[in-house]
């Protein structure tokens, strides 16, 4: 018996590896050889590509296509109709299956409603990235991004908060009181 929850109108092909909790709601489809880590859900009509690796605890919601080349790691969260691709140059009458691009979402990032990922380009951890941004060129760690195209305006601590950071260079998460540096353009938690 499976030790995951699948809706009735859920497809879900061959030979996947899907973790124990994982929920996949209404009309979703799970294609060939996906690997999806414990405790997901993936909410109404998600489409997972073949070979898409989902980490532990991805929180995918409505209406979101996760294209091959795609790998989230751990703790990742996919706002409703965020769009990622996986070529750069498409057209209807060349078949481009060999030039799909890897789009790496790192442990802990979050990519808001109605964002665009272009293929290529990857997220670094407990990055934000707003609703609606475009994303054409590589998120750093705990970065903050807006716009089209995006662009960094700040930098958030690992719960979601905007780290407002003093003249040494330290700043305070309000919620969890976990301290943060940033160095040479570079943030990381102090431990």
């Amino acid at each position: 018996m499976d030790n995951y929850f699948v809706h009735e109108t859920a497809i879900i092909d061959a030979d996947c590896e899907i973790g124990a909790g994982t929920k996949i709601w209404h009309f979703s489809h799970i294609m060939s050889n996906c690997k999806i880590g414990k405790n997901c859900n993936l909410g109404q009509n998600v489409v997972v590509s073949p070979n898409v690796i989902l980490g532990k605890n991805v929180k995918v919601q409505n209406n979101v296509s996760i294209y091959s080349g795609v790998i989230c790691e751990d703790d990742v969260f996919l706002g409703p109709s965020m769009v990622f691709t996986n070529v750069i140059n498409p057209r209807s009458a060349i078949i481009r299956r060999g030039e799909y691009q890897q789009t790496i979402v790192k442990k802990g990032a979050s990519i808001g409603a109605n964002a665009t990922i272009v293929c290529g380009n990857n997220i670094g951890e407990f990055a934000f990235i707003g609703a609606g941004a475009v994303v054409t060129k590589e998120v750093l760690p705990y970065a903050l991004v807006v716009g089209n195209p995006s662009s960094q305006i700040g930098w958030i601590s690992e719960y979601g908060h905007r780290l407002e950071f003093n003249k040494q260079g330290f700043a305070t998460c309000i919620e969890s009181g976990e301290k943060y540096q940033l160095e040479n353009n570079s943030v990381k938690k102090i431990v």
